[in-house]
Formats: C-alpha cells, sequence, structure tokens
C-alpha cells in the first residue's frame, strides 16, 4: 500500500500559528466529492460499498477525495489525543447573574428561573409589536391558571392537530409514535391540578415532545430505526426526561429523526421526511427535524432533540426557532442512546429564548458521581430594558462569509444591529483548519456510532436499515484506530485555538447554517438521500459546539428571498450558557418584530 499512500499534512506546533485577522493562514472551504444519489442510484452505490472487494476500494477513493487521508490519516501533528471535552469549572464572573443552590428540586430551580425574567416575556425593542409569536410556557400557563382553556383542552388540539398533520396533503411526518391515551391521561392530571390550585410549576400542562433518540415511557426508542427498540429496551425515562415529567409536563411523544442520526436532512425512510412548517416541500434539517417542526408549527412550545453534530442547531435554524445545545457534561445523559458518547448532547428548541431557559434551569438535575466536574449552576438575570454590557464577539471572516448569499447578508445586518443597539464589539480573528476540524469530527462520530452498534449491527439483516444509513455505516466502520487517535490529537489542537480565541472574545459569532432549507425530491422517499454537499454546507458552523463540547445557541434573525428562515449562531466558552442566553435574548428583541407566522401552525391556545 505505500505506493498509494497519500501524503499527509504537517501541522505547525499550536503556538506558532497566527490567530488574529492578518494571519496567513489559508481558510480551506469544504472539499466535498460526493454526487447527490436517491432511488436506484443509492441501492447500487451501497451494494457496491457493502461487498467485500469493491467496498474497500471505494471508501479508500472516498476518503482520499474528501482529503481525509490527507488531512487526517496521515497528517503529523505533536499534539497528543484529547478523548472527551469535558471542560473543568472556571467561574467566569459573568454579568447579570444568579448562583443557583445545586440541591434544589427540578420545579424549584424552575421558579428560580422564572425569578430571573422579566415581567413580560415579549420583550422587543422600541414597543414595536411582533407580526407572529410563539404562544409560549407563560402565555399557556397563565391560560390556564385564568380558566380560558384547560391542559386537557390542549391535549385534544394537539392530538387532533397531530392526526391532521400526519395525513394528506400535508404529512408533515413530525412524530415517530404518539400515544392518545396517555397524552389525555397526563392532561386530566394536569387538568385536576390547576382545579384544586396547585399546579406543580410553570411547566404544569405544557406539551412536550422528545426526540426519539431520547427514553421516554411508555414509548420505545427507535432512534429512527424499525429495529433498535428490540435489542435496546426502553426501561423508563431519561433523566432530562425525568426532570420535565416531576414538572408537571405534558409528554407528547417521540419525534421523527434522520435514522440513528447519520444525516442532516431529516429524510427518514421508514417514518417519512419531516416537512419544514415554513414550505413544506422543504426539508425541516437533521438529525432532530421533528422536534424542530413541532414547534415551529405551534404544536409544542419546547421540544428536547440531541445534538452531535449540529443536530439541534441545524432544524432549529432551517425551522426558524431557538435552539441551545448546552457545554458537555452540563445535562445529565443517562437514557439517551449512546450513538455519540464525546461529541452528542442533549438540548433544546423553542420558540422562545426565555422557554428554552426555563426547560433548561428544569433539566440540571444530578450528574452521575462518576463524572468529575461538577459546575456551579448560575442562571441569567434577564432585564427587559438592557442587556448585558461590553460584549466581545469573535468573527473569522472568511468563515462567516462561506454561506448563501441571503443568510450572509442578513447574519451581518443582524450583528450591526447587535452593535448599533447595544454596541458590542466585533473581534476580527482567523479559526484555523476549520475543514480539518470537520473530517475529524465526522471520523469521531463515526467511530463512535459504528462501535456503538457494531454488535447488533451483526445480528441484523441489511433490508432492516435505510439505505442513507447503510452507506453511512459502510462509512463509519472503515475508520481505524489510527484515524480515530489522529482525530482527538485534531480536537486537542482545536480546544487550544479556541480557548486562545475566548481569552480575547466573550462568543464566537457565525451563521447557524450555510444554506436555507432545501427541496425534499421524490426519489429519496423509499431510499433516503445521499447530499453530501448540502450537508457539509449545513454542518460548516456547528462542529466545534460538538467536538470541544461548547455551548451554543441559534437565534432566528431574517428570512431568504423564498421566505424560508436564517439563524444566527453564538458560541461559547466552557459553562458560559447565561451569557448565551443574555446575547440570544438581546438578539431576539430586536428579531422579533419581523418574526413570520409558519405556512403550518396550529394555534392551541385558539386565541386569534
Amino acid at each position: 500500500m505505500g505506493l498509494f499512500k497519500d501524503q499527509g499534512v504537517v501541522y505547525k506546533p499550536v503556538e506558532e500559528v497566527d490567530l488574529g485577522p492578518k494571519s496567513d493562514h489559508v481558510y480551506l472551504r469544504a472539499n466535498v466529492k460526493a454526487p447527490r444519489m436517491a432511488g436506484l442510484l443509492v441501492k447500487i452505490f451501497t451494494w457496491f460499498l457493502e461487498s467485500r472487494i469493491f467496498g474497500t476500494i471505494l471508501v479508500y477513493i472516498l476518503k482520499k477525495n474528501n482529503l481525509i487521508h490527507k488531512l487526517i490519516s496521515n497528517a503529523q501533528l505533536e499534539e497528543s489525543p484529547l478523548y472527551v471535552p469535558l471542560h473543568p469549572f472556571e467561574d467566569l464572573k459573568e454579568q447579570e447573574v444568579k448562583c443557583i443552590d445545586s440541591k434544589l428540586s427540578p420545579p424549584e430551580q424552575i421558579q428560580q428561573a422564572m425569578d430571573c425574567l422579566p415581567n413580560s416575556s415579549q420583550k422587543s425593542l422600541h414597543g414595536l409589536q411582533p407580526s407572529f409569536q410563539h404562544w409560549t410556557i407563560l402565555d399557556y400557563s397563565r391560560a390556564y391558571n385564568l380558566k380560558e382553556i384547560t391542559p386537557r383542552m390542549v391535549a385534544e388540539r394537539f392530538i387532533a392537530a397531530v392526526h391532521e398533520s400526519s395525513n394528506p396533503p400535508l404529512r408533515m411526518s413530525f412524530f415517530i409514535d404518539y400515544n392518545a391515551e396517555d397524552i389525555l391521561r397526563q392532561a386530566d392530571k394536569s387538568t385536576l391540578r390547576y382545579e384544586q390550585g396547585k399546579p406543580i410549576s410553570i411547566l404544569d400542562g405544557i406539551p412536550i415532545a422528545i426526540k426519539d433518540e431520547i427514553d421516554c415511557s411508555p414509548y420505545p426508542t427507535t432512534g429512527g430505526t424499525k429495529w433498535l427498540h428490540k435489542v435496546r429496551p426502553c426501561t423508563g425515562d431519561a433523566s432530562c426526561v425525568k426532570c420535565l415529567r416531576l414538572c408537571g409536563a405534558i409528554l407528547v411523544g417521540k419525534t421523527n429523526m434522520h435514522e440513528l442520526g447519520a444525516g442532516t436532512s431529516g429524510i427518514n425512510p421508514h417514518y417519512g421526511a419531516t416537512r419544514n412548517p415554513y414550505d413544506i416541500s422543504k426539508i425541516a434539517g437533521g438529525s432532530s427535524s421533528g422536534s424542530a417542526a413541532v414547534v415551529a408549527a405551534g404544536l409544542c412550545p419546547v421540544a428536547l432533540g440531541v445534538d452531535g453534530g449540529g443536530s439541534v442547531r441545524m432544524p432549529a435554524a432551517l425551522c426558524g426557532v431557538i435552539g441551545l445545545k448546552p457545554t458537555f457534561g452540563r445535562i445529565p445523559h443517562n437514557g439517551v442512546l449512546p450513538l455519540n458518547w464525546t461529541v452528542g448532547m442533549v438540548g433544546i428548541l423553542a420558540g422562545t429564548i426565555e422557554d428554552a431557559f426555563i426547560v433548561y434551569a428544569a433539566m440540571n438535575g444530578q450528574l452521575p458521581p462518576d463524572q468529575p466536574t461538577k459546575p456551579k449552576l448560575y442562571f441569567p438575570l434577564l432585564n427587559p430594558t438592557k442587556s448585558i454590557s461590553d460584549v466581545k464577539m469573535a468573527k473569522y471572516a472568511e468563515w462567516f462569509n462561506d454561506c448563501s448569499d441571503d443568510i450572509r447578508t442578513c447574519c451581518s445586518q443582524a450583528l450591526d444591529k447587535l452593535q448599533e443597539h447595544y454596541s458590542w464589539k466585533i473581534v476580527e480573528v482567523t479559526i484555523p483548519e476549520i475543514e480539518v476540524m470537520r473530517l475529524a469530527h465526522y471520523s469521531t462520530i463515526g467511530s463512535e456510532c459504528s462501535t456503538s452498534l457494531s454488535s447488533h449491527l451483526e445480528k441484523l439483516k441489511p433490508e432492516e436499515i435505510g439505505w442513507d444509513a447503510r452507506v453511512a455505516l459502510s462509512v463509519y466502520g472503515s475508520f481505524s484506530s489510527k484515524e480515530y487517535i489522529k482525530a482527538q490529537k485534531i480536537r486537542n489542537r482545536q480546544m487550544q485555538f479556541h480557548m486562545k480565541i475566548f481569552a480575547e472574545a466573550d462568543v464566537i459569532v457565525s451563521p447557524t447554517t450555510g444554506v436555507t432549507a432545501y427541496p425534499i425530491q421524490d426519489d429519496a422517499s423509499e431510499t433516503g438521500e445521499l447530499d453530501y454537499i448540502n450537508g457539509a454546507a449545513l454542518v460548516r458552523y456547528s462542529i466545534a459546539g460538538n467536538f470541544l463540547g461548547l455551548p451554543a445557541v441559534t437565534v432566528p434573525v431574517g428570512y431568504d428571498k423564498l421566505g424560508l428562515p436564517i439563524g444566527l449562531q453564538f458560541i461559547g466558552q466552557p459553562w458560559s450558557e447565561p451569557t448565551l442566553i443574555h446575547i440570544a435574548s438581546a438578539m431576539q428583541a430586536i428579531c422579533k418584530p419581523e418574526y413570520r407566522k409558519p405556512e403550518v401552525f396550529y394555534n392551541l391556545l385558539k386565541k386569534d
């Protein structure tokens, strides 16, 4: 094989790399060399890829053409590997925060969060009234307390809406599983508590959907497959779900997702393509596709997702909602499918940042005793009239601008407004080797997914797995121990780069995705699709949050020429969720008057 060995890159030591705006570092655009495939073409490609002779050759060509050999496999770098991005806790001395007692119950933590919120959750600048707004947790709670509506009535409307949306002409494919009887049972209990004047918390009676990668009784956890729940039965609620149930939330079912989280479109050949509520001919994004779409469509004010490679933030941006991914190790992960255990994190999708914050507060439960880092918990004190001051936002211009014209224009204008309204500063920086980080993350998430499922995959018939997922698993299984370790060495390099940038700035700012939602094509319905060019554009800005375990949030800031949503992302330093929530709240206040109602929207409170 020496004749065919690709020359690897020799990386400079970290301390020799210039991170300033005038760095000589050359920005490398994603070098994706793979045509879009679906239907018969995917089936033929899968057959070749799974064959012993042709498969090895094909994988070699794919890795070579997409620069994995050059930038990862055969690279030379001196850093030691960093296997888990679990950060030591550092008290960041953030502005306008409150320290929370770690011994509080989830309902008590929610009450602490409510005390941090302004009296009006509809904060917008200059008193402008939004043309459209999602009903919030506070709206539901007020309606229940004023007896304008009951949780039972909301549950009935929810069930009717899901039924309508699941059938022609919409076929939205929001859910993999929902149980009307269980939903009504929960709603009846909540209704009784309100009648007695004893709601558990402000989450009592609030419909919340759960991505089908997270255990939630009485549902099986399929991971978007037709088989995983048979070999890994769900035995109870995940820790994060348990916290929500303790607060009285109505858990309304398991949302659709890309099979095994192995894609960015949200097209699932078993359960249907989740459609974007802003345009039902377009994707919702993945892999937490259903969770983003149900929030955008008004079925739930909040839903849970899992973010292993932008899988909360990407669909949130495409569907015009908030997506919050906490720091690695912040939210307990018991009961979440272990598909990618060093990059995946439970995240929150919500109509507003305030609602995301309330659910974030509820889920900060007891961390596992073997977790070495026990971070303190701070909540942001959100002020309706002013935001935090002197925020420095790091921006890498070439990376920021590597997106569609509409996204670049919209996100740049949103940044300009932030600077104008709050006098925050832009710090121009260079973030080196971003494409290298994407490939290292892909090698990592692929290796972890393949290892996690290996004992099950050996016993499965290939036809039980979707065609596009079979292709992904074939590539995932090809990564060697050498490639995995090289990827972890790159993780260490990137961690050092990012920590140096955070010494100069509070957050890193970028678009959330490189493209807006693209069309769902008919040939993808049976087989799924392979579209690595669009996939690379969708994940372009997501990787640091996962690979380096950093918190991040996406906020809707506008629309493209077709009326499809655009998100702006803020990436924070470890444990800086309060600062991110402050910044997201400030951005939301500016953009809220321009928010538009989706094409598919269900008004469960029936307030016109």
